[in-house]
């Protein structure tokens, strides 16, 4: 490869997934239970464990990647003469872009005939790995680095998120939601629906009652902003949070609404990072759309 594709592991890519496609990916560091490990996708610690650990009321912190480690991660790829695209976690989610930026300054004095681009992703899980994906695809069909480059930062607004959960717990520890809308949404058997905004944060959009509701409510919110609607004929990607059963639903529902979709929905679990803020019994949706506005 001329360049190096590489992102942050909260883009909740496969292990065989990053192989395939010829990426790489620099792990964050979390605590699960006053262990401390990097994410390696699964590999240590697998999924399964993590949210059956957290259900049983173990905690888990996330911490981010700081200058050093981005340096550390640039190091060897400037060495082999490669320059690098990397994109990162929403800087609506963690500061890491400007631990990014601070390496790619100190790296690019000591190698002044490499390049290093930078992308924000506004985007978390896979639906910024869904960004990967089609950077991937073009560079894939002869793009430079420069031409992936700007395409990221024209369309990546375009990449929708939309998720909900059935345990609000997570969302109200983080602050996602307030501790009244936990409460009600608990009693009242409410699912919040949410979303990622144009700048990268996440936002409550609907309140449904009950589980089936707020199922068809995500394939709705898909038809109203997929490119094309129901002639959308992109990739989707989805994944979920200890619920496959359930996600495997919301993916039938999906391939019904969409028959011209890319293949079938591309389904995986949330990895460490993302998860030990939703918890277990998130369910999440990610395609190209409109673009995001609010």
């Amino acid at each position: 490869m001329e360049y190096i594709l590489s992102c942050d592991s909260p883009a909740d890519l496969t292990a065989e997934y990053y192989q395939r496609r010829h990426m790489s990916y620099l792990g964050y560091p979390y605590t699960l239970g006053g262990a401390d490990y990097i994410d390696d996708l699964g590999a240590t610690v697998p999924y399964k464990k993590l949210f059956e650990d957290m259900a049983s009321g173990a905690d888990t912190k996330t911490a981010q990647p700081n200058m050093e480690d981005y340096k550390a991660y640039f190091r060897p790829f400037l060495e082999q003469g490669q320059d690098v695209l990397h994109v990162c976690l929403s800087s609506g989610l963690t500061g890491v872009m400007t631990s990014a930026n601070l390496a790619k300054e100190a790296l690019l004095e000591e190698f002044p005939e490499r390049r290093i681009f930078l992308v924000d992703s506004l985007g978390a899980s896979r639906g910024f790995g869904l960004l990967m994906d089609k950077l991937a695809d073009l560079r894939d069909d002869g793009a430079d680095i420069e031409s992936v480059y700007n395409w990221a930062e024209e369309h990546k607004l375009n990449v929708h998120h939309w998720f909900y959960s059935t345990d609000l717990t997570y969302y109200v520890r983080g602050g996602r939601i307030t501790k009244s809308e936990g409460w009600f949404g608990t009693v009242l058997n409410i699912c919040p629906l949410m979303d990622m905004d144009s700048t990268g944060h996440l936002v409550p959009r609907k309140k449904c009652r009950g589980k089936n509701a707020v199922m068809k409510e995500i394939v709705k919110m898909m038809v109203e902003n997929a490119e094309g609607g129901r002639d959308y004929c992109e990739k989707v990607f989805m994944n979920n949070a200890n619920c496959p059963e359930e996600a495997r639903q919301v993916a039938a529902m999906v391939e019904a609404a969409f028959p011209k979709m890319n293949g079938k929905v591309q389904l995986e679990s949330i990895g460490p990072i993302i998860g030990s803020h939703t918890g277990p019994g998130t369910v999440a949706l990610f395609f190209f759309g409109k673009k995001r506005e609010g």
